[in-house]
């Protein structure tokens, strides 16, 4: 079947979805959607259609209430906000997918003058024929890059409750933070040394290889933070700091209990603080009540700080939504100043030999490119008690999410991104968690570090400070193509991808596509579907390549100046390959003016603005895999 019949059989299954709607008992909504979701990858209807379709379907099969956009905030890519924001009517008891609105009602036109375009949702998508493919991080095979090693880290060394043995080796982040630090040009760790006992800081000059070094803190450590027990942290590197001593931000979860003494022990163990440098923290600023495991990170296409909050109800651990333009201020919060935010939902399907519900553990993000880019990290259990009687670390793992308003999260892949073993003996057993930053960028890949535990089944107690549940922690590294979360690619041997309607003020397009053995071209439709003269499909140069950064040219025509501020369709045409994302740039070097996550070698900030002489610099890492 050619690929027009094709996308017009497509949508008449849709129709017939749409319309068979009202006959959807509420008791048939999990059959009905795992039926959606299976016809999906049997090639009948996501692939060939704006996703705006299914996310009403969804809403009004989850009974989610539809958002109304009145008068509210604009955004970077032309999604209104509601004029009440954050929204206030999640439901904390419903176990169906997020909604997400933008979805069921994108802009008419979108402009996309910051970042990469990715092809995680269909936001972008007008009509194609080609299948949407997820993709999946590979973990290092060198494997941990940091584990106790140092008497701080073995554990037990500050802290005189852990007698007779009882201390729990620990080198992890959870959260932390991992960035490229530009100014220095080095990466930089912040992490926990000894299980629920110090804040401590190393260095990389490669990422792989690190180094403590001897602070002025603690003589012949590198701990930092001596007065608070970190349960949790995150550090962020604020390259949009106003005040050069509040360039590094830390939001730091204090660990309380009997067995534990601290200078800032009060009811509630939440703290913000800043530094100018990641080793001397300001005075901590207590934070209003919140639950352990929560975590913070930065908006900055809105500008907001978001303080990601732990919260339990009858369904189990869940986020709840704190946003602030300032980060100390916003940490000053009362409960009713917070909302409900999300959770597990039914399509986190439970580990087949645990058989616990899935739960929320942690939500963290990051800006990469034009999106903002989500780890869930989903409990699956056992429960601590049966852990702890096994000396067996909890099973988490961490799935990709996405967000283009910073609230709600599309999450169309649900396995795991970067999965937890399982097997006795290995370093990433179980209890996987982010890193604050969530990637770096290093030339044509993303690096995601991450925690994982051992465990230790000698260790058999009650007393969640002395179990093995959490013992033997340590970091790893998982890595992935640049953009590569998803790819667009044909079912056969070729396809075609229509956008929506968007706008731009650059002249140059890039592309990031896999495709050696095959071609992709693209022509530009204008306002009416009309193919624009001379970026029509005959004049453009075809692209045959793997590559992350390729730029797309036309005979006759030196770049994009004209179509500027204009109302227009790309359409690609992708023969044997993975198209992972586009851009429009007004550079020749392919700078995406993008976010970079975590930053990495050859950036100078938080945004692409070097394009291919960031790669050059980043050339060195490519030896070290």
């Amino acid at each position: 079947m050619n690929p027009e019949k094709r996308e017009i059989s497509i949508a008449k299954r849709v129709l017939v979805i749409n319309n068979s709607m009202s006959k959807i008992r509420k008791t048939d909504r999990r059959k009905f959607l795992k039926d959606a979701v299976f016809a999906s990858t049997a090639g009948f209807a996501i692939p060939y259609i704006a996703h705006g379709t299914q996310e009403i379907l969804k809403d009004a099969v989850s009974g989610h209430k539809q958002i109304q956009n009145e008068s509210g905030e604009t955004l970077y890519n032309g999604i209104q906000l509601p004029k009440i924001w954050p929204p206030k009517d999640m439901d904390s008891m419903l176990t169906e997918p997020m909604p997400v609105p933008y979805l069921a009602s994108p802009p008419r036109v979108i402009p996309i003058n910051i970042g990469r375009q990715l092809f995680v949702d269909d936001f972008l998508i007008e009509s194609t024929n080609l299948k949407r493919v997820f993709h999946k991080a590979q973990k290092y095979i060198g494997n941990p890059v940091l584990k106790p090693e140092t008497t701080l880290e073995k554990g037990g060394v500050n802290n005189s409750w852990y007698a007779n043995g009882h201390y729990l080796p620990a080198a992890v982040p959870k959260d932390g933070g991992v960035w490229w630090d530009s100014q220095d040009k080095v990466f930089k760790m912040w992490y926990e040394a000894g299980w629920l006992e110090n804040m401590a800081y190393a260095l990389s000059t490669d990422g792989i290889h690190w180094e403590r070094p001897h602070l002025d803190i603690q003589e012949g450590t590198n701990r930092i933070l001596p007065k608070l027990i970190p349960n949790s942290s995150t550090v962020f590197l604020d390259h949009f700091a106003n005040k050069p001593n509040e360039r590094f931000k830390m939001f730091l979860c204090q660990e309380m209990g009997d067995f534990f003494k601290s200078n800032y022990i009060l009811p509630n163990p939440g703290y913000s603080m800043v530094s100018s440098d990641g080793i001397h923290w300001s005075e901590p600023v207590p934070t209003g009540p919140l639950g352990d495991r929560s975590t913070i990170f930065y908006n900055p296409f809105r500008k907001k700080w978001i303080y990601s909050i732990r919260y339990g109800n009858a369904g189990g651990r869940a986020r709840r939504y704190r946003e602030h333009s300032n980060f100390l201020e916003g940490a000053k919060w009362n409960d009713d100043d917070l909302v409900f935010w999300t959770g597990a939902d039914y399509l986190d399907l439970p580990d087949p030999v645990i058989g616990e519900k899935a739960q929320l553990y942690n939500l963290s993000a990051v800006a990469y490119e034009s999106i903002m880019l989500g780890l869930h990290e989903i409990h699956l259990g056992p429960p601590n008690d049966v852990c702890m009687k096994l000396g067996i670390p909890k099973t988490t793992e961490l799935k990709l999410s996405y967000s283009r308003d910073g609230f709600h999260w599309h999450r169309p892949d649900r396995e795991p991104f970067i999965p937890a073993t399982r097997k006795p003996g290995s370093w990433d057993r179980g209890y996987v968690q982010s890193v604050g930053g969530i990637c770096v960028v290093v030339g044509d890949k993303l690096w995601f570090y991450y925690s994982g535990f051992q465990g230790d089944e000698g260790k058999i107690t009650s007393q969640v400070k002395f179990s093995g549940t959490y013992a033997n922690g340590s970091t790893g590294i998982a890595i992935l193509r640049r953009d590569g979360f998803a790819s667009m690619s044909p079912y056969n041997n070729s396809g075609i991808l229509t956008t929506r309607p968007l706008s731009f003020s650059g002249r140059y397009l890039f592309v990031n596509v896999d495709c050696p053995k095959g071609s992709l071209k693209v022509e530009i439709l204008d306002q009416k579907g009309r193919v624009i003269s001379p970026f029509t499909l005959d004049n453009c140069s075809p692209v045959s390549a793997d590559s992350t950064i390729s730029r797309i040219r036309w005979n006759n025509s030196e770049d994009l100046s004209a179509l500027k501020l204009k109302e227009v369709r790309f359409r690609f045409h992708l023969e044997n390959g993975h198209l992972y994302s586009f851009w429009v740039t007004p550079d020749e070097s392919g700078a995406s003016h993008g976010y970079v996550a975590a930053g990495g070698p050859g950036y100078t900030g938080a945004l692409d603005n070097r394009g291919l002489s960031a790669y050059n610099d980043a050339t060195y890492f490519k030896t070290l895999f």
